[in-house]
Parts: structure tokens; C-alpha cells; sequence
């Protein structure tokens, strides 16, 4: 183990026989149990049961096995008596053969599984090694072992110190022991009644909920955690609780706390062989019998521990335990030992899986030889197993899961070793159901938060490619390694890949590359999830050509970074892949696609939670689509109510700003135009109609377009606005009332222009003069829209090289910030500040004055209307 210090060691040799390897299994889980190691038991149980089969099976030699304890982890040595030297070295590039070969696994598990491994020589035998790092322990990981010679037992101080803690009902400390004083330097007296909590630091391992004060309320409590001690360090500490009562019935807790590398005191065993038991022990609950004292609180633990101890009753190679699905047609697998439970975990197999008594897995079933009846348990496909017993779980005649063990030999089980297991299942049937049914409360609990939380995402933004964002992000990681969103703009056009998103950044362009060069999934609207293996396949083709090129460019070590990408996608997209289909308002605008990496498979209420998000994202997305159509259509709609363009105007500078109020609104009740008329003749228009948004647009359409039509017909001035004013009041209920001012522009050949102005209730047109004084150029007439009969009349303007005419709409003067307002005063002193601007400078300031007046957003359409005579170039 290199420089690490070794601190514990244990060996045995086994004889070259069959029964040799369950043996060495044996060992070594024992030994590695007694030493506070079952982080890593069912790994090095696994690894050393192949070396062994290699010494004593394939070489046909004794095997010594060698293990070896260090603060880092554990070493397992793995000595045969042939040296042969044909074995692939580590690291040389050799491809270690198929996992599912009979022989020759050791080394690929090896390097696999082991933190490090290695092969050594001597002119007598051949050593396998492998070292186990130990991973950092969440909370509430118990470990155990068996009776130990003295050698073996865990070393720990001179003295060892047990803290003792007792906590009332209340979480308050009411007694602290002289070993915790020591340990932590609070005294007794420093901590009596103030709270436990207050002096722990909990670890919030991920994947954990439960708190410090969730285990101080329960029975049995084992697990690290953290005191913080006097000095203000935090104090690692292996802690078991047991709740107690007093004789006047209330509840404390007792805590026994030791420093966490001395774990092993205070850990409860969870292996005792069921030979072990007494006889006689008529009044040990059958199911502890069992499963072992304490049993775990999390349905995984609870799993996981059934399969090992079924494992090891029937002395077995593998154990599973699949649980039915709510309607009782597929069996998801949850626990395996002795199998790559990382290919199967969550793979469903149905339920019923032939016509025969025993293809069913509602009856026990016991097969001498699996390959005389392949595919009798799909499971054990390509594995290695030979013969398996299988029998049902269930809970008041309901199937709830399925509880397997299987041999690599054939002929190892009968109908007896089937009641056994039988027995068995019917002791741990109800705890395993009251356990899911506990974390399918949990999990629709979280799911229904999770929903709530993206539903309210989904409804925060009506942006197309947002909503596509944010459906991409609940699902990945949450629900899926991997998703791609497509989209269907109408019944006639093929699914678009529109989003891929995938957990590793670095992925995300080698998977798109791939889905691209797939064909889409089908728009199928059959509500649910279905498995798409296109991309699977794909990966798979392409992992096998690169590394075919590889290989004939005979640099496998060497790989490009295209071919690691490649690699890397292919793996990415291995396990399984489902798609769903966004239907909204009876129509398929799209499909959720999710995946899992290789040999993974999605959980049913992983699915089912995806159904429920797909639905909702469904209607987002297809809101999405139909405000962007709505909004296209509005601001193409609001464009055609606004000018082209400016003409150009001999002699004449004009510049136009138009901002109009509201979000999206490109048009509101404020508008303007400039036009030519004939013979020289130039007409411009500035207005505003009463209030905002499509309405006062609506006739704002209807006064630009009348003006332009009337004044081309030849009218004056007043007739045209009379005129207007007619139409206006022919809306009836729909008319509104209107401002504007109204003029003719024609320019002069000595450099000046003359104006006719008619303002109809609108803000005074303002003249700034070269000296800097600013007059109004009109005078108020009544507004259109209201009454039947008008007299309006045209004012005659001349402006003279250097003036300005502004004209501006009442969102400029209005403009307010508190009690004050701009005014026509105010605006006629910005005004004077711009002599010599030009048009497009005199406007500009004056939006800035008008945008510093006040801090809040307009609230009101604004316009401003500049024109300005250029003085005479000099010659």
C-alpha cells in the first residue's frame, strides 16, 4: 500500500477446490466487516471472488489471500502457485477480453472497481492485487462484523471515550458525561439546558433529509456527524442514539458519541448467520432474524441488505430484488450483489415472462440450468449464471416484488432451498412495501414541489427560445443526464432539433452533432413515455468505426480528440432513451426527449413526473408560439401605421422621435407624418389621439391616412381637418377625440419657407430664433372629434434661415415627477438652449430634458417634430 501504514492484516489459503471461493467470499467480507470497512465489502467480495476462481478453477492451485488494513483503505493480495506470465499487464493497452467470458474477468473487474491493482512475479507464484479507497461516509451508514480473534479487533486509544449525552423532549441537553468534557471542553455545567443542535454540525450529505433533529426523534439512530468543540474546531464523531422513556412516560434521547476513527466501537453488527441463531430463540422477531439488528431506515439500505443476506443463506454467487409497478405488469430491479447492478438498476422486465408455471413471477420458480430455458429470467441475460430460485413478495395477496439468488454452476438449487427463500420473503414483504410506499409518499411530495416550481418558471416568460431553455434545465439533471426538445411549426413539417442540453457541458456539441444526423423520433400523441433506440444505435456505430480507424492506425493510445468526443457521446447516450410527446390543444407541436447514459435505465416515477412536466411545458411552449405569431402580426400591423420614411425637403432639416407607451407597442395614440403635396408643396402632420394601445392606434391610422388622401385632393388646410373631424365622429362609439397640428411647408428661393398652420387643440408649435427667443407660431383652435360643425383657419408662418419650428405631442409637456411638471415654459427653456443645432441635435436634447425631468419610465406617447432652416453656406 505504498508509504501507507499498515494496521491490520489477515490470510488464509484456500485448496483448489470449487467450494473454495464461497469460502474466500466469506473471509473476506468478515474480515473487512470487523475492521469498520463495509463501504467497500461487496466490491472486494466481488474481486476477490474472481481472482480466486482464476487460482483455484483455472489454474488448479491453491489460493493465499492477504488482507491488509490502512487509514486509506484496504488491500487484497490474491497468490497462485502458476506463474504464468500471459496475463495483460496494466496499462498496456490490450483489450482485457468480453465481461461476460467465462474466465478471464479478474483484471478487467480490477480495473473497473479498484482505486489500484497491479500483477507481480516470483519464480514460485503469481500475485493479483487490488486496493479499495474508503469514500467519504454520508450520514447514516452503518457497518458491522462478526466474532474476531484479538489480533483483529480495532485499535483505538488507551482509554476509549464514550460520550454520553442524554436530550430531553425539548432538544435541550439534560446530561453530559465526564468522556464528553473531555472530548468536546464543554464542562456539564457550560451546556445543561441549551439545545443539542446548537453544538452540532450536521453534514447535509446530498441525496439525505434527514436532520439532527429527525434523528433524535427516532427509535434507533446510527451515523457521523460533527460537535463543535469548546476550542470552535468541529469534532468528528460516530454517534448511536436510542430513545427512551421515563417512568413518568416522557421521552428522552441517549446519544453515545466516540471520535469517528474509533466508528468501530459503537457500530452495530448487521451480519449474523442464520445458523448463528438459536434454535431455541422462539421470541426473535422473524424479520430481524433475517435482515439482521438495527434494520435500515431507507428503502435502498433496507434492499440492499435483503439481497446480501439472501445471498449468503442460500450461498449463492448473485441475489436480486425487483418491485412490481403499481399496475402489477413490470418488475423494476432495485437491488443486485454479484451482478453489474450499475447496467441493471432500474431495468424493468414484465411480469409475466413465459407461458409455463415457472415463467411467472407470481409463483417460485427454480431452474437447474438457464441455458436449457433462455430468457426465463431476463435479468440474468449474459451473465454467467447457470441456475437461479426465484419467489414472489407479497403483501395481502398483491404481487410487490420478486426476491432472486443464482449460482454460476448448474443443479445447485431445489424446491427446498425455494421455501427457505420463501420464507424469507415472507418476513421482509411488509417492511420492503411499508418502505416504498414511504418513498413514493416522499418522492410525489417532491414531485409535486418540483412541478409547482416549473410551472411557475413556465408561466414567468412567454419567449420561444426561454421556454425551450427552461424545459431542457428541470429535466437535466433532475430527471434525465441528457435531453433534446423538438419542434413541429405545423402539421406539415418534420420535428426540428431545437435544443440539446446535457449534464456535462463539454457533451452538449458531440450529442447534437449526433441527434442530427439521426432521423427525429415519430410525433406520435399516444400520451406517455416510449423507448427510442436510435440513439443508442447511432452511438454504438459510430464508437465502432472511430475505434476501428483507431486501431488501424494502430495508435489506440493515442486518440484524437474527435475520437474521444465520439467515445465519450456514445457512452453518453448508451442507456435508455424515451421520448414524449408535447401535445397542446389536440396537436403535436413537439417531443421530449430524455436519456441516461450507458446501461442506465429511468425509474417509473421518474417517468411519470416527466409526463406530468411534459404536459405543462406543452402549453408553455405552444403560448410561447402563439403570442410570438400575435406579436409579429401586431408590430407588422403598427409599422404600416407609421410613415415610410422622411422626404427630403429642399432648404428644409427634419427630424422626427416617436416613442410610443407600453410594452411591445410600436404605435400608439401619438403620431406624425411628412408628405410631399405637388408644385413644391410639403405637408406634415403632428397629433395625438385620446388615450393609448390598439384603439387610439386604430384611429391614428385612420388620421394619417385621411390627411395625406384629403390634402393631395387639393384642400386647404381647414378643409382638410374639417373633413377629418366628419370621419372621426362617423366611428360613432369607436371615435375618439383628437389633437393636431396641421401644416403646409413651402420652401423659398431666398433660403426661408413659408408655413400655413392650422392647431387644432393641439400643444403650440414653438419658434426658436437665432437671437435664442422662443415664441409660439400658431394659434389654439378647437379639437376634432367632438363637435359637428367647425370654423377652423390657417396661420401664415415664415422662418427664416436659422430658425427652428418644434412640434411636440402632450406626453412632452405632461411630463411629471411628483407635483411638477414640464409645461410649455419648461419645454420653450430647453428650447432656447439650441440655437444653431440642427433639426436631428434639437430634437435629441429635447428627449433627454424630457427623459431627465423625471426618474420613472413615461407613462404617456411621445413625438417631437423639428425642423429647421439651414443658414447660407459662404461662398
Amino acid at each position: 500500500m505504498g508509504s501507507a501504514v499498515i494496521t491490520a492484516r489477515a490470510a488464509a489459503t484456500f485448496e483448489p477446490v470449487g467450494r473454495s471461493v464461497a469460502t474466500a467470499r466469506a473471509f473476506v467480507r468478515d474480515t473487512l466487516q470487523g475492521w469498520g470497512y463495509n463501504d467497500v465489502v461487496d466490491d472486494a467480495v466481488v474481486l476477490t471472488s474472481e481472482l480466486v476462481t482464476n487460482a483455484v478453477i483455472h489454474a488448479g492451485t491453491a489460493a493465499d489471500v492477504l488482507c491488509l488494513r490502512s487509514a486509506e483503505g484496504v488491500r487484497v493480495e490474491v497468490a497462485d502457485h502458476y506463474p504464468e506470465r500471459e496475463v495483460p499487464l496494466q496499462s498496456s493497452g490490450i483489450d482485457f477480453g468480453s465481461p461476460d467470458r467465462e474466465n478471464g474477468r479478474g483484471l478487467l473487474l480490477c480495473a473497473a472497481l479498484a482505486s489500484r491493482w497491479g500483477v507481480e512475479y516470483s519464480p514460485t507464484r503469481k500475485h493479483v492485487w487490488f486496493q479499495l479507497d474508503l469514500p467519504d461516509r454520508p450520514v447514516g451508514i452503518r457497518s458491522a462484523g462478526p466474532v474476531l480473534p484479538t489480533s483483529l479487533l480495532p485499535v483505538t486509544d488507551q482509554r476509549v471515550r464514550v460520550a454520553v449525552v442524554q436530550i430531553d423532549s425539548t432538544g435541550a441537553i439534560s446530561a453530559w458525561n465526564e468522556d464528553a468534557a473531555h472530548v468536546f471542553g464543554h464542562t456539564a455545567e457550560q451546556v445543561a439546558g441549551k439545545q443539542f443542535t446548537d453544538f452540532v454540525a450536521w453534514p447535509h450529505t446530498p441525496g439525505t433529509s434527514t436532520g439532527i433533529a429527525d434523528a433524535l426523534q427516532l427509535s434507533r439512530w446510527e451515523g457521523s456527524y460533527g460537535i463543535r468543540g469548546a476550542d470552535g474546531r468541529t469534532i468528528a464523531v460516530y454517534a448511536s442514539h436510542l430513545r427512551v422513556r421515563d417512568n413518568d412516560g416522557d421521552p428522552s434521547t441517549v446519544c453515545l458519541l466516540v471520535r469517528d476513527d474509533e466508528r468501530a466501537v459503537l457500530q452495530s453488527p448487521v451480519r449474523a448467520p442464520v445458523s448463528d441463531v438459536s434454535s431455541d430463540n422462539r421470541t426473535a422477531d422473524p424479520f430481524e432474524v433475517f435482515i439482521g439488528s438495527p434494520a435500515p431506515d431507507d428503502l435502498d439500505g433496507l434492499l440492499q441488505r435483503t439481497v446480501e443476506r439472501a445471498r449468503d443463506m442460500l450461498d449463492a454467487d448473485a441475489a436480486f430484488l425487483l418491485l412490481a409497478t403499481d399496475d402489477e405488469t413490470e418488475l423494476e430491479v432495485r437491488a443486485t450483489t454479484g451482478l453489474p447492478s450499475a447496467r441493471q438498476r432500474f431495468a424493468r422486465v414484465p411480469v409475466e415472462a413465459g407461458t409455463g408455471r415457472y415463467g411467472s413471477a407470481r409463483m417460485p420458480a427454480v431452474h437447474e440450468d438457464l441455458t436449457a430455458v433462455p430468457g426465463a429470467v431476463p435479468l440474468l441475460a449474459d451473465t454467467g449464471m447457470r441456475s437461479v430460485v426465484t419467489v414472489p413478495l407479497k403483501v395481502e395477496g398483491r404481487l410487490t416484488g420478486s426476491l432472486g439468488v443464482a449460482a454460476e454452476n448448474a443443479g445447485r438449487y431445489s424446491n427446498e432451498e425455494a421455501l427457505r427463500l420463501q420464507f424469507a420473503a415472507d418476513r421482509i414483504a411488509l417492511a420492503v412495501e411499508s418502505a416504498r410506499l414511504g418513498e413514493l409518499e416522499r418522492l410525489r411530495r417532491g414531485s409535486l414541489s418540483f412541478l409547482v416550481e416549473a410551472s411557475d418558471l413556465l408561466a414567468g416568460t412567454l419567449d420561444r427560445d426561454q421556454t425551450l431553455a427552461l424545459m431542457a434545465q428541470m429535466t437535466v439533471p433532475t430527471l434525465a443526464t441528457w435531453c433534446a426538445v423538438y419542434t413541429i411549426a405545423d402539421q406539415s413539417s418534420d420535428p426540428y432539433l431545437s435544443y440539446v442540453l446535457h449534464e456535462d457541458e463539454d457533451l452538449i456539441d458531440g450529442l447534437k452533432a449526433l441527434l442530427s444526423k439521426i432521423s427525429p423520433p415519430d410525433p406520435v400523441p399516444t400520451p406517455g413515455a416510449r423507448v427510442w433506440s436510435a440513439p443508442a444505435e447511432a452511438g454504438h456505430r459510430a464508437a465502432v468505426s472511430t475505434s476501428t480507424r483507431a486501431l488501424a492506425a494502430d495508435a489506440p493510445l493515442s486518440m484524437s480528440t474527435a475520437t474521444r468526443t465520439t467515445l465519450a457521446t456514445a457512452q453518453a447516450v448508451g442507456g435508455e432513451t424515451v421520448v414524449l410527446p408535447l401535445v397542446a390543444r389536440n396537436r403535436v407541436i413537439g417531443m421530449l426527449t430524455l436519456g441516461k447514459p450507458s446501461d442506465d435505465h429511468f425509474r417509473q416515477e421518474i417517468l411519470e413526473l416527466a409526463e406530468d412536466l411534459s404536459r405543462r411545458a406543452a402549453l408553455a411552449l405552444d403560448n410561447a408560439r402563439l403570442y410570438s405569431e400575435r406579436m409579429a402580426i401586431s408590430q407588422s400591423l403598427q409599422r404600416s401605421l407609421l410613415p415610410p420614411g422622411l422626404p427630403d425637403v429642399p432648404n428644409v432639416e427634419i427630424e422626427v422621435i416617436y416613442r410610443a407607451a407600453g410594452e411591445g407597442n410600436e404605435v400608439g395614440g401619438d403620431f406624425y407624418d411628412v408628405f410631399p403635396i405637388s408644385d413644391g408643396a410639403y405637408g406634415f402632420a403632428i397629433g395625438d389621439v385620446c388615450g393609448t394601445g390598439p384603439e387610439a392606434a386604430a384611429v391614428t391610422g385612420l388620421a394619417r391616412h385621411a390627411l395625406r388622401l384629403l390634402a393631395r385632393e387639393g384642400f386647404g388646410g381647414p378643409a382638410v381637418l374639417e373633413r377629418l373631424n366628419a370621419a372621426i365622429l362617423d366611428e360613432g362609439a369607436r371615435s375618439r377625440f383628437l389633437t393636431l397640428l396641421y401644416g403646409e411647408l413651402w420652401p423659398r428661393e431666398d433660403g426661408s419657407a413659408l408655413l400655413k398652420v392650422v392647431c387644432a387643440g393641439h400643444p403650440l408649435p414653438l419658434r426658436l430664433r437665432q437671437d435664442g427667443s422662443v415664441v409660439p407660431a400658431a394659434e389654439p383652435q378647437p379639437l376634432l372629434g367632438v363637435i359637428d360643425d367647425l370654423e377652423l383657419y390657417a396661420e401664415e408662418v415664415v422662418l427664416d434661415p436659422g430658425d427652428v419650428l418644434l412640434c411636440v405631442t402632450d406626453g412632452i409637456t405632461e411630463r411629471r415627477e411628483g407635483s411638477r411638471m414640464l409645461g410649455d415654459d419648461g419645454l420653450a427653456e430647453v428650447l432656447s438652449t439650441c440655437t444653431g443645432l440642427t433639426a436631428g441635435a434639437v430634437a435629441g436634447r429635447i428627449l433627454r430634458a424630457v427623459e431627465r425631468f423625471a426618474a420613472e419610465p413615461a407613462s404617456d406617447d411621445m413625438a417631437i417634430l423639428a425642423m429647421r432652416i439651414p443658414e447660407p453656406q459662404p461662398q
